[in-house]
Order: structure tokens, then C-alpha cells, then sequence
């Protein structure tokens, strides 16, 4: 993948920052496996598994800490 789509962490409100943490893990999933058909095969497995699912909002919330701080969590 050499598209840049990551321009900057620093977000205008948290609900931003928390989709650009959404958009941060989906985008580690996919630089893991490039392969549209594999994800695509493997998202039931892992979309009835709650072990998995804990575990994706695990990496969302780190990636939300991250953003949060980026942006010095809002405060002027």
C-alpha cells in the first residue's frame, strides 16, 4: 500500500477522533492482510467471536488513546 491517507492525528472533537481510531485499526487490519477475499472470508469467523470482537475494541481504545493525546484530549 503507498497511499498516504493518514494526513494528521490532530482531529476537531473526540466523536472525529474516535472514528479516525476506528479507521486507524481497520487500516492495520488491512496492511496485515492485503487480501480482499481472505478478509472477506475470515470476517464471520472473527464476527461471532466475542474474544475477537473484545479484542478489536482493545486496538480501537489504544488507538483512541493515541489521538486523544494528539490532541492534548481537546483542552485549549
Amino acid at each position: 500500500m503507498s497511499d498516504q491517507w493518514l494526513e494528521s492525528l490532530i482531529t476537531v472533537d473526540p466523536q472525529t477522533g474516535y472514528e479516525l481510531a476506528i479507521k486507524l485499526s481497520r487500516m492495520g487490519v488491512k496492511y496485515t492482510q492485503p487480501s480482499d477475499d481472505i478478509r472477506q472470508r475470515l470476517r464471520p469467523v472473527y464476527g461471532e467471536d466475542g474474544n475477537s470482537l473484545i479484542a478489536s475494541s482493545h486496538v480501537i481504545a489504544t488507538h483512541f488513546q493515541t489521538v486523544a493525546a494528539a490532541n492534548n484530549y481537546w483542552r485549549d
